[in-house]
């Protein structure tokens, strides 16, 4: 496999900001650029080394949603705060091929300080959760259900602060995500948010593959005070991808997200725990599952996809 790149120099931009896996460089009082690393984090901790090629795949999957998206909600006016995966003619030529495809500019925006998940199966901290208290983010549920199984609800919107590099995200209910961000736009962020994931959810269902759950983030155009899609969207980073064909109620499920990850930190004692470096087998497994999400929902190979852009 080739080497991940987990750090950056781009002497000719300005950097904003530096998160779990991606950098922010300013390119004008309008647009950044928005670099994806091969960063890897599981539970709020970031990896002591990365995954070849993971950004760019990153960048790949949520170019398709922000293009894909729009289609299936031809009902929903849908403000993403993609531009294109050009690189601006400020970067040097020797810094192309490492950015390429792993960089998109991008709106300069407000962005809301929420995680906005939605959930569509009992999974991960929500199926713990349920175990102790039958909620979900504190929002009731039937007795009896189980592992993995599909909420009967219809999918929750369930958020959670979001949190600095190096700090936990917390779950919170639906009223306090009201409270950080006002009850006008958390109205309309869980309505958006519930959208965006059922349009998704059924989309992927055709392509073999259930979406759990998922995050995605939000950002204000304060000019025209429209919501719009920020950061990743539906990757396997900010998602739980299982295979519908062996898909089983009761149980934890096989996937194509960072739970292989997850589950190899649980067994080795390392949840939580800093300065963490994966095996080659843990780089190499979850390369793969991350590709053949990327080929499923795409339809296009991982290598041609590389060479001509999505």
């Amino acid at each position: 496999m080739s080497s991940a790149i987990t750090t950056f120099e781009i002497p000719s931009l300005t950097k904003l900001a530096s998160g779990k896996v991606r950098e922010l460089y300013v390119i004008d009082e309008k647009t950044l650029l928005f670099v994806a690393s091969d960063r890897i984090s599981a539970y709020d901790v970031i990896m002591g080394n990365g995954i070849p090629s993971k950004g760019q795949l990153l960048t790949l999957i949520s170019t398709f949603w922000f293009k894909l998206l729009p289609t299936l909600l031809p009902d929903t006016p849908l403000q993403t705060h993609f531009l294109t995966l050009s690189l601006p003619s400020s970067i040097p030529q020797s810094l192309h091929p490492t950015l390429q495809n792993r960089s998109m500019v991008v709106r300069r925006l407000k962005i809301f300080p929420l995680e906005a998940i939605v959930r569509g199966y009992l999974s991960g901290s929500a199926w713990k959760e349920y175990q102790k208290s039958f909620t979900l983010h504190t929002i009731p549920l039937p007795s009896g259900l189980l592992q993995s199984q599909a909420l009967p609800t219809g999918p929750l919107y369930t958020p959670s602060t979001k949190a600095e590099a190096g700090a936990n995200d917390e779950n919170i209910s639906p009223a306090q995500a009201a409270e950080i961000v006002g009850p006008k736009y958390a109205e309309r962020i869980e309505k958006l948010a519930l959208s965006l994931y059922t349009a998704a959810r059924d989309y992927a269902l055709t392509k073999g593959i259930i979406i759990a759950d998922t995050k995605f983030e939000f950002g204000l155009d304060e000019e025209t005070d429209e919501i719009v899609v920020v950061d990743e969207v539906l990757t396997p980073d900010s998602s739980r991808f299982w295979p519908a064909d062996k898909y089983e109620v009761g149980r934890e499920q096989e996937s194509f997200d960072k739970q292989y990850l997850r589950n190899w930190l649980v067994q080795e004692g390392l949840k939580g725990k800093e300065g963490v470096s994966m095996p080659e087998e843990v780089v190499r497994g979850t390369a793969e599952r991350y590709r053949e999400a990327f080929e499923k929902l795409t339809g296009r190979g991982w290598e041609s996809a590389v060479r001509e852009g999505i």
